[in-house]
C-alpha cells in the first residue's frame, strides 16, 4: 500500500487574487474612514470651545470681567496674581490644544462684539481663513 502524499498550500496566483482584492477593498473604505477622522476632529474642536466659553463665563461670574488678551486661557487654570475674586480652577486639566496640535486663539475684547470674546481655532491648515476642512472653527 502505497499513499500519494499531496502538497498543500496556496498557489501564486490566488495569493495574487487575494491581495488585489485586499488592495480593491482598502481603496473603497479607506477613504471613507479618513473623511470621519476630519469630522470627528472639527465635532472635537467644537465641543473642547464650547466647553473653554462655559469655564470663561464663570470666570468672568466670579471674577466680574472676562480675561484680557494677555492672561489669556491660562487662567482658567491658574490663579490670577493679585486677584481675590478667582474660585478656579475652571477646567479640570490645563487648557487643551486644538485637534490639530495648535494652541486656542483667544482674544478679549472681541473683533465684532467690544463686550464678548473671540475663541477659535484655525482648523486643519493652521492658518487664519480657509473653507472646508480648513475653515476657522469658533464662536
Amino acid at each position: 500500500m502505497e499513499m500519494k502524499h499531496r502538497a498543500c498550500g496556496f498557489t501564486l496566483l490566488e495569493l495574487l487574487v487575494v491581495l488585489v482584492i485586499i488592495g480593491l477593498l482598502a481603496g473603497i473604505v479607506g477613504p471613507r474612514l479618513f473623511g470621519n477622522v476630519s469630522k470627528s476632529e472639527v465635532t472635537t474642536a467644537k465641543a473642547q470651545i464650547d466647553i473653554l466659553s462655559k469655564a470663561l463665563d464663570q470666570f468672568r461670574l466670579d471674577v466680574g470681567r472676562y480675561p484680557s488678551s494677555q492672561e489669556g486661557l491660562a487662567v482658567l487654570a491658574s490663579p490670577v496674581p493679585g486677584e481675590s475674586r478667582w474660585r478656579g480652577p475652571y477646567l479640570r486639566k490645563d487648557v487643551p490644544p486644538d485637534p490639530w496640535g495648535q494652541p486656542y486663539q483667544y482674544k478679549y475684547p472681541g473683533a465684532t462684539q467690544p463686550d464678548d470674546f473671540d475663541l477659535y481655532s484655525f482648523g486643519a491648515d493652521k492658518a487664519p481663513g480657509g473653507s472646508g476642512d480648513n475653515a476657522d472653527i469658533g464662536r
